[in-house]
């Protein structure tokens, strides 16, 4: 398949090694994302969500309530597991749909984009929640074998609600903060 923009890929059979302007994190961020609740990035709206594991001897325990502490209250989830390390998950925006994704297992890396900023997350741990919002390009990769990323989504799924083509992606996310200003 053709190469999707921004990627840079590696190897025969050629696959994503990394996004063009989407730098992992920088060591900053990592510490104060480390330390506060929650982190801006540099893409507009996306926020980093940090909240503690709690440790017991009978299994640790991560939570996140509904309408206290979440940026929408989900109506849908999903989860996606098992995944070929091969492979890229996402390369979309939605229109009016928020999404929330916390990698319970494993490790995978999602770029986010707003037609100017671009920003690479790695979700390693299941007390970080990555906020996208609407008119944000997601992209998911680099998952480990054991990765298991659960999305909760603000509404039902629709078709219509998602842009598959960067493209068209810019010129309506263009169109979109032509209309806010």
């Amino acid at each position: 398949r053709s190469v999707p923009p921004h990627a840079l890929v590696m190897g025969n059979p050629a696959r994503i090694v990394r996004y063009l302007g989407a730098d992992a994190p920088k060591a900053a961020l990592v510490a104060a994302s480390a330390h506060a609740t929650q982190t801006s990035l540099a893409v507009r709206g996306v926020t980093l969500d940090r909240k503690p594991v709690i440790k017991d001897l009978r299994g640790n325990l991560s939570v996140r309530e509904f309408g206290k502490g979440l940026p929408f209250i989900p109506k849908r989830y999903f989860l996606v597991h098992d995944v070929p390390t091969k492979e890229v998950r996402g390369e979309h925006a939605h229109r009016t749909l928020h999404q929330l994704l916390i990698c319970t297992h494993g490790a995978v890396a999602v770029v986010v984009d707003d037609g100017q900023s671009r920003q690479e997350v790695l979700l390693d741990s299941p007390e970080l929640a990555l906020h996208i919002p609407p008119m944000v390009w997601g992209i998911q990769y680099k998952y480990t074998s054991d990765a298991a990323l659960l999305v909760f989504a603000s509404d039902l799924y629709d078709p219509a609600d998602y842009i598959r083509d960067y493209q068209k992606f810019l010129l309506e996310r263009r169109a979109h903060d032509e209309q806010r200003s």
